[in-house]
């Protein structure tokens, strides 16, 4: 039995996730003055930890119902 988050859920960890990331990112990179470079290789690797989970179907997102089929 794998660890499965209901997609509701997983919309909501995913953008406070997202947005905890990127106001960390700002707040560091305004502190350090890191070069552009290290600025993607962050952003690349806060991107591939929520890659790897969707991938291993840990996080379900739904996007909030954006992207739902209309199946007649």
């Amino acid at each position: 039995m794998k660890f499965r988050i209901n997609p509701l859920t997983s919309d909501i960890l995913i953008s406070i996730y997202v947005l905890a990331t990127l106001y960390l990112r700002f707040k560091f990179e305004s502190e350090t003055y890191t070069s552009p470079m290290l600025s993607i290789v962050m952003g690349v690797c806060f991107v591939l930890i929520i890659w790897v989970l969707i991938k291993l179907k840990v996080l379900n997102p739904n996007w909030f119902g954006l992207l739902n089929s209309k199946k007649q």
